[in-house]
């Protein structure tokens, strides 16, 4: 009579307990995934960058190392914006690879170069694999050397599980359900997904592989599906990457006080017409007069050779510009101070995109009044983030935007003395040719934001 009581238990209890595993299985099998690889062929897939090899066997990707080729990329077709991403990997305990996500390729840039965010494979010593690196722009943004339960995650010789996600401006990532990176970056919100055979050196051995398989992406509900990571996290806004740290890169502009910097005509800080919002030195819209509200802001340091960084974000019809080789004194009458300008415009919707000494000097990225930045520059949408990037060094100059050149001239050359002499500046004496200088932000009657303002002294 025991039995059968407890038989008579015992029996729906199993049933129940059936009923709850398969719910559970039912929920996980859910999940929305959608395959970026059929395991059959490259359908959807490209080859960019080098020439090693890609072939499909047994419902794998293998990659192999070749001689004398840059670093390969076998690339979605299709680009993607927010996702999470699962796949799995095998790679040779003696090669580098990666996984890119959000990242491009465009004819102006390096003549096509693969850029962008890259999920390191790094079977090495080091053991950096999960970590972020930006590739072919800004290097390291997320190491593992102060993480070793992360650096220990890697399984050398054998498949390991990456869980990747981008949302918004936050990238996370999982190596074998191990926490590893949590970057808050917004450098680049849509590129395609792509899987790294690295270059190698001529006496490294040719053939050795890589290998991927259960690629699978989310693109709706992001929400639902994010997980929580048991890290903090590492944000590249007015901070220098520990490449930028190493190669003596320094912060200009410390994202939060007006420190190191003072007006033009002033010996402090403008007490209006700027302010710091979200990490963001901005100069509010007035008129659109020249330095007529709170002026030109410089810095109170003076710099030779240099390299200089700035990310600009412009409002519609806006005009601004990054000013170098300043002399506050040189102009005490009306209008900006005096020095080369990195011209910062809105070129459909400001006139100043059509004036100008010499056609096209006055657009976006110019000489400002002498040399026409290229035409087939890449410049972001209003609203967005743009990067200007200045170097100088030995009277050599190259104006860069977005990572492309787009013009070079040599201060103190007879062309550009005779530029200088068909220009507004004219009337300066020896214009642009000051062995050091300020560096200025124009106030020019317009709203125009900055931020990641970055100096390295040549």
């Amino acid at each position: 009579m025991k039995k059968s009581i407890l038989s008579a238990i015992t029996i729906p209890l199993l049933l129940s307990l059936l009923m709850l595993t398969g719910c559970q299985e039912t929920e996980k099998d859910s999940t929305p995934w959608v395959p970026l690889f059929n395991g059959e062929d490259l359908s959807g897939w490209q080859q960019k960058g080098g020439e090693a090899d890609y072939e499909v066997q047994n419902g794998m990707i293998i990659g192999s190392t070749v001689h004398d080729t840059p670093n390969s990329f076998l690339t979605t077709k299709k680009n993607y914006e927010d996702f999470i991403l699962e796949l799995d990997f095998k790679v040779d305990s003696t090669m580098n690879s990666g996984i890119q996500i959000r990242s491009n390729s465009f004819p102006n840039y390096q003549n096509g170069r693969v850029h962008g965010y890259q999920v390191e494979i790094d079977p090495s010593d080091r053991a950096w694999s999960g970590g972020i690196y930006d590739e072919g722009r800004r290097g390291w943004l997320y190491s593992l050397e102060n993480n070793p339960e992360a650096q220990k995650a890697f399984r050398q010789n054998k498949w390991n599980h990456y869980r990747i996600e981008a949302i918004g401006d936050t990238i996370k990532t999982w190596v074998n359900e191990i926490p590893t990176a949590y970057l808050i970056d917004d450098k680049t919100d849509k590129g395609f997904i792509a899987l790294q055979v690295h270059a190698i050196g001529k006496d490294d051995e040719a053939g050795k592989k890589v290998m991927w398989k259960n690629i699978k992406i989310l693109t709706d509900s992001l929400s639902k599906y994010s997980k929580k990571i048991a890290l903090e996290p590492k944000t590249t806004k007015n901070k220098l990457t520990s490449d930028e740290a190493a190669n003596g890169w320094k912060m200009l502009w410390d994202g939060e006080t007006t420190s190191g910097w003072h007006g033009a005509r002033l010996d402090d800080f403008p007490e209006k017409g700027w302010v710091i919002e979200d990490g963001n030195l901005i100069v509010l819209a007035s008129g659109g007069a020249e330095s007529a509200a709170g002026g030109d802001i410089v810095t109170d340091s003076l710099y030779g050779d240099f390299e200089l960084k700035v990310d600009f974000k412009i409002t519609k019809g806006a005009n601004s510009g990054i000013k170098y080789y300043v002399d506050t004194d040189l102009n005490k009458g009306p209008g900006s101070s005096i020095g080369l300008e990195y011209q910062i415009l809105d070129d459909e919707n400001h006139p100043d995109a059509k004036l100008g000494n010499h056609e096209g000097s006055r657009t976006v990225a110019s000489l400002y009044d002498l040399i026409q930045a290229d035409p087939d520059k890449p410049i972001h949408p209003i609203g967005e983030w743009n990067t200007a990037h200045i170097i100088s060094k030995d009277n050599h100059v190259e104006h860069w935007l977005n990572g492309v050149k787009v013009l070079e001239y040599e201060r103190g050359s007879d062309e550009f003395r005779k530029l200088v002499s068909e220009s507004k500046y004219d009337k300066w004496p020896n214009f642009g040719e000051l062995e050091k200088g300020r560096i200025l932000l124009q106030d020019h009657g317009n709203r125009v934001a900055f931020r990641n303002i970055k100096i390295k002294p040549l």
